[in-house]
């Protein structure tokens, strides 16, 4: 038949079809195997004299295998990380972090923990990452929260643990625990389940936080040193203290109405120091004016009989000298602040006429109350 000239079917031979040529391919072409690999060899006898396979080539073969596994024993350990040196899988040495150098594999092969990093784990509480806000929020785990006190309360406990892993202690942390943060998170829930089990729920939701997180903190890295986990607990951060959600309510309006009666106290402790010594001041000072007062009177009292001693001594002296004085000195006493006129009886007072000021004395006496006699007053 006609088409079987055609070396293929009846559309021709290959991809033609009955129209022409069939579809051709889009595109690089892959590279050829079998060219490359001829290219090479060529090259490399063009290199080592005699060919790659006299002796000189196949010595320069193992010189490059040789310095290419010489080679892969540089690493570089980041800043984050320490390098774990293992010869025939035992920790021989760590290594800073920076360009290293260790023998190829399979003598030595390192290993790089994130040993400088501070990780935190979250115990009672869940970070949920929320795309719609681009934030984070905190949902709470009932199951790890809720601890029993020593008063046989319960409380709701939220904490957060910062760890690290020692830098010397980065073999242990390695070999000697197979997951460490989960163990760090069951030792931290642990050891604050027995902390807040020893205490009483009144400290707890008030003043004590500092004590207990410092209890936890201590208890946490005993343990973990007791595991030879490697691990050093950097802090222990109590986020959130309070009570069950179903009695919140109740031991707010409780704490509540203690602030208000410490409050009230501290008022009236306040009025108390206040007052206090007000008083106190002003019957010290009542006690020293009367303590003066007394000393005053005596001392006047002593003034006054000494003085009258005195005058007597003189008097036994001479006593019409001295009564003519005391006399003297009395009216000058009693005259001293009044008018006087001196009248002496003689020849020149002849003329004066006695006069008496009824007028004045009349204004000057008092009214009389009760009824007057009939024949008036003169």
């Amino acid at each position: 038949m006609p088409w079987k000239n055609q070396g293929g079917g009846p559309w021709g031979s290959g991809p033609k079809g009955p129209w022409g040529s069939g579809p051709q391919p889009v595109g690089p072409r892959p590279p050829d195997l079998e060219d490359l690999l001829r290219r090479g060899q060529d090259r490399l006898q063009q290199i080592m004299p005699g060919g790659y396979f006299s002796g000189i080539g196949i010595t320069l073969i193992i010189l490059l295998i040789v310095a290419f596994w010489l080679l892969s024993g540089f690493f570089r350990v980041q800043s984050e990380e320490l390098g774990v040196v293992l010869r025939f899988g035992k920790h021989v040495r760590t290594v800073q972090p920076g360009l290293n150098y260790h023998l190829p594999y399979p003598i030595e092969t390192v290993l790089l923990p994130k040993a400088l990093r501070v990780n935190t784990i979250s115990i009672g509480m869940t970070l949920i990452d929320d795309p719609a806000r681009r934030a984070r929020s905190v949902r709470d785990v009932p199951e790890e929260s809720l601890m029993l006190t020593g008063d046989e309360n319960i409380v709701d406990v939220d904490f957060t643990v910062l760890w690290r892993i020692k830098p010397d202690g980065v073999g242990d942390f390695l070999f000697n625990i197979q997951n460490p943060e989960g163990t760090v998170k069951a030792v931290a829930e642990s050891a604050m389940r027995e902390v807040i089990g020893r205490s009483q729920i009144q400290p707890i939701l008030t003043g004590a936080r500092n004590v207990t997180e410092q209890n936890v903190h201590e208890l946490i890295q005993k343990t973990l040193d007791s595991y030879g986990a490697g691990i050093q607990i950097s802090q222990v951060q109590m986020q959130k203290v309070d009570p069950p959600a179903q009695v919140i309510d109740a031991f707010r309006d409780v704490q509540a109405a203690r602030a208000n009666l410490e409050q009230l106290q501290n008022e009236a402790q306040t009025y108390a120091n206040q007052v206090v010594p007000q008083a106190r001041g002003r019957a010290a000072q009542i006690l020293q004016a009367a303590e003066g007062y007394k000393e005053q009177a005596v001392a006047e009292a002593k003034g006054q009989s000494a003085r009258f001693l005195k005058v007597y001594e003189e008097y036994k002296k001479a006593p019409d000298v001295t009564r003519e004085r005391i006399y003297l000195e009395t009216m000058e006493r009693v005259l001293g602040g009044a008018d006087k006129l001196v009248y002496d009886g003689g020849a020149s007072g002849q003329g004066i006429v006695p006069y008496l000021p009824l007028p004045e004395l009349t204004t000057k006496r008092p009214p009389t109350t009760g009824p007057q006699s009939s024949g008036g007053s003169r």
